[in-house]
């Protein structure tokens, strides 16, 4: 039996965030921040350069992600943060499928969830997102929102989960509320 533990991701914790984006995956070369620039910026960035932004959003603080450990061991990552402040999602198709307003800085969005591969399969997915529930609620988030991969309509690796497995969401309390495309729901969770 393993112990899984969760904890904001501060600047005290850098050495666990990038042991737990470099364990398998593309985190180690997107570092979350395809959620938060343009295509354009996005793709002619270097992978030091969107480390060194994730850095420095990491110590700038206030906390946008959690870290999980499995047995005091960095494990994973997630994105919790205001949609408005994730630019390419509240420009996107997923925000402009949701029925809530794209700039209400109170809707917040589970963006991004990270890994590590000896870590899967040991439920770190399911409590990244109760500890992002949790974290979201406690800092003012009147609605969650996510943009999983629903893994029943189409097959996907490991590796191409980084938006999270939608039954780890739907097991939460999450509710169907878009699909802009087929394998990928807009889910909603009320925290008031």
């Amino acid at each position: 039996m393993v112990t899984i533990t969760t904890a904001p991701a501060t600047a005290e914790r850098w050495d666990d965030v990038v042991a737990a984006m470099t364990g398998g995956g593309d985190g180690g070369t997107c570092w979350c921040r395809w959620p938060m620039e343009t295509s354009a910026r996005f793709g002619t960035s270097s992978t030091t350069e969107k480390r060194a932004e994730l850095e420095a959003e990491v110590s700038a603080g206030p906390p946008r992600g959690l870290l999980a450990y499995v047995d005091g061991a960095a494990a994973g990552w997630v994105r919790i943060a205001p949609r408005p402040e994730q630019g390419r999602i509240a420009r996107g198709r997923m925000a402009r499928a949701s029925n809530a307003p794209r700039q209400d800085a109170s809707v917040w969005a589970l963006t991004c969830v990270q890994v590590r591969r000896e870590h899967r399969g040991l439920g770190v997915v399911g409590e990244l997102v109760s500890a992002a529930i949790d974290f979201a609620r406690a800092n003012g988030a009147t609605l969650l929102e996510a943009y999983p991969v629903d893994t029943s309509v189409t097959e996907v690796s490991d590796d191409d989960l980084f938006h999270g497995p939608a039954s780890a969401f739907l097991s939460r309390g999450f509710a169907e509320v878009a699909r802009p495309r087929p394998a990928r729901p807009v889910l909603q969770l009320a925290l008031v």
